[in-house]
């Protein structure tokens, strides 16, 4: 009988656990036992069960994997505390006369909601019960009222407090904070781009979205009071880490301390703060164990080592470094139509980051572009999971409607992964990285 090199083992083990989780085992507990069972067979019984079961804890004390936490407890605070309300009003008052107005309102209320938020899965939640009424009621078809709540959703994951840039940065070892920072502007870039093709379709096609006008400039002054929480959020996480003040976990427990007061001063009831700690800690558990699944299948990619050989065979290609790259954002589209965003970093990024460093591109901007890779994943079939989040809370627009609404904005997504990838300094001027 062959004897397998590690190499080979290595490549047998992405196989299993690409089949597991097509079959439907949950991504972390197959990439768990995926990744022991491949340590067994690489340095033997007893250290692999040891390497495996040291790995959890050793990666849990990360002192870095804190920020977590507390991201998601300031999303879910903003929810409770109805800021996600008041953002959509102050955008609906204000944006009120362009075509698809609600819908624009969505998109930037979205777009202030995810800088208090961390999930894109609760921003596709909370927009679904409160703007989706609000657009069905205008008028709104409701293909476009779905489409825009999840494809809004998206931008979560690039606007900070962002969890994909969080492990992102987790395991590649790059800058949280500087990963942080950059994606403000490609986040907004997004939300702009998104803007652009609601007001166009519905110029051209009136009976989407109905302009809605009568706020005078008094009343759209006095909405923004109401905004002042997110606002002082987005300072307090972009200021204290840009100037190196605090870091990434000090920034969020400031902003979800912040959020706190102004849950309390709105009267956040007992039952309800009970809730939003309960959601903030499932959430957390959930990643947490996502990321030690695939951190004991990461070991074991190590000890094979089939990284570096991959590595180096798409180092000796003779080609093009932008068509290698044009075949990693391929590769991500079609994993990220079958896995979440953070089991598809933890399976991928420790194979496919050296290869894309070795190529001379910034890492810092991969993650920007690779998080915008997996917003356009997440709205496409068969997984879809922000669409299947919004069709969870309201059921009776189908699953298939829903699909069909988002197709524009993933069109607008590619524009913007265009954009950001013709012109790299849109996420590294910020940070002054790059050339």
């Amino acid at each position: 009988m062959m004897e397998l090199s590690p190499s080979q083992i290595g490549g047998l083990g992405v196989a299993a656990l690409l089949v597991l989780c097509f079959i439907g085992v949950r991504f972390a507990f197959a990439a768990a036992f995926v990744g022991t069972a491949g340590l067994t067979m690489l340095i033997g019984w007893d250290a692999g069960l040891r390497t495996a079961g040291i790995v959890p804890y050793a990666a849990g004390a990360n002192y870095t994997l804190s920020v977590l936490p507390m991201f998601i407890l300031i999303g879910y605070l903003a929810y409770y505390a109805g800021i996600t309300q008041t953002a959509f009003e102050a955008a609906r008052r204000w944006f009120g006369w362009l075509p698809g107005v609600l819908a624009t309102g969505t998109v930037f209320a979205v777009a202030g909601f995810s800088a208090v938020s961390g999930a894109s899965s609760a921003a596709a939640a909370v927009f679904a019960k409160v703007a989706i009424p609000e657009m069905l009621r205008a008028g709104y078809n409701k293909k476009l009222a779905a489409g825009v709540c999840a494809a809004g959703a998206t931008l979560d994951s690039l606007i900070p407090p962002s969890t994909l840039l969080v492990v992102y940065g987790i395991i590649t070892e790059q800058s949280i904070g500087k990963l942080l920072i950059a994606g403000f502007v490609p986040g907004l870039i997004s939300a702009v781009v998104y803007a652009i093709i609601i007001t166009y379709r519905c110029w051209r096609q009136p009976d989407l979205g109905p302009p809605i006008t009568g706020y005078t400039w008094p009343q759209r002054f006095q909405s923004l009071p109401g905004t002042t929480p997110i606002f002082l959020v987005i300072l307090i996480i972009f200021f204290s880490m840009y100037f190196g003040w605090a870091t990434p976990t000090e920034a969020g427990a400031l902003g979800a301390f912040s959020v706190f007061v102004f849950a309390i001063k709105n009267g956040i009831k007992r039952g309800e703060l009970r809730q939003c700690l309960l959601d903030s800690a499932k959430l957390t558990v959930m990643i947490f164990t996502v990321i030690w699944g695939v951190l004991i299948f990461v070991r074991f990619l190590g000890f094979s080592g089939l990284p570096e050989d991959v590595s180096r065979w798409v180092g000796e290609l003779k080609v093009s470094p932008i068509w290698i790259l044009m075949a990693i954002y391929l590769l991500y589209f079609v994993l990220g139509t079958v896995l979440e965003g953070v089991g598809m970093f933890l399976l991928t990024l420790p194979i496919i980051f050296p290869i894309v460093t070795a190529l001379g591109y910034d890492p810092i901007w991969f993650g920007i572009v690779l998080v915008k890779l997996s917003g356009i994943a997440s709205l496409s079939p068969p997984v879809g999971l922000v669409v299947f989040v919004v069709n969870g809370v309201r059921p009776d627009i189908s699953v298939r409607d829903i699909f069909t609404g988002v197709w524009p904005f993933i069109f607008a997504d590619v524009v913007t992964l265009g954009i950001l990838t013709a012109f790299p300094e849109i996420v590294t001027f910020i940070i002054g990285t790059g050339d």
